[in-house]
């Protein structure tokens, strides 16, 4: 199976986790896009989403899907989106599309999060996939020289300009062993807005995309 159909089985398997009537938090990126599509199509009735990007949130509102606001819920049952990386112990790397704030503000407000993707994104340990974080534009070049400092490289990327109006710098050479300790101690840089490791916010299960069709890793 291609890439593509992969991604479209693990949209469709996420709908046994939507409870009707419940609003739900939803991702970004390619995969939650076909999460989207399929959930629009099952004839599942919720009262609505929580989106973490306008690109999610216009294509929900587009399908018929109510779109609140965050300040709007106090919890969400379940949080769906991709990774750019994911471990065996469900910890992630994300921000590949830029929305890593608004995806673990969301995150936050769930109970469980259901990580979609296929089978090239699980890892023994984060880092080969460009680590986004997310900064305020003052702060770039004085974050890129702390990640130096760790013997990584962090780039502007280009163009770039997130939904909360910061940068990314993306951070090659890094061998993320201690996801949690890594996200704590980058997050109290000054001018970093978010990392975008998901420790704090990990996976509780991920529905991956294999040759052998959809399988289900669950993390304690």
């Amino acid at each position: 199976m291609t890439q593509d159909e992969l991604k479209t089985l693990v949209g469709q398997a996420a709908l046994q986790y939507v409870a009707a009537g419940s609003i739900i938090g939803v991702g970004t990126g390619s995969t939650v896009d076909k999460f989207i599509d399929a959930l629009a199509a099952s004839g599942i009735q919720i009262k609505g989403a929580v989106s973490s990007s306008v690109r999610s949130t216009e294509r929900m509102k587009a399908l018929g899907i109510t779109v609140f606001e965050a300040a709007e819920v106090e919890s969400l049952g379940v949080y769906i989106d991709g990774a750019d990386e994911i471990d065996h112990g469900g910890h992630m790397i994300k921000g590949g599309g830029a929305a890593l704030t608004r995806e673990k503000i969301v995150a936050d407000l769930a109970e469980q999060f259901v990580c979609i993707a296929d089978a090239s994104k699980l890892v023994d340990v984060l880092g080969q996939f460009p680590l986004p974080v997310e900064v305020i534009p003052m702060a770039a070049a004085q974050i890129a020289r702390r990640f130096a400092a760790l013997g990584a490289s962090a780039t502007l990327r280009a163009g770039v300009v997130t939904d909360n109006s910061c940068h990314i710098l993306d951070v090659r050479g890094l061998q993320i062993k201690d996801a949690k300790a890594f996200e704590a101690d980058v997050n109290q840089w000054p001018g970093v807005v978010t990392v975008g490791v998901f420790a704090r916010n990990r996976a509780s299960v991920c529905l991956l995309g294999t040759a052998e069709g959809v399988k289900t890793l669950k993390f304690d």
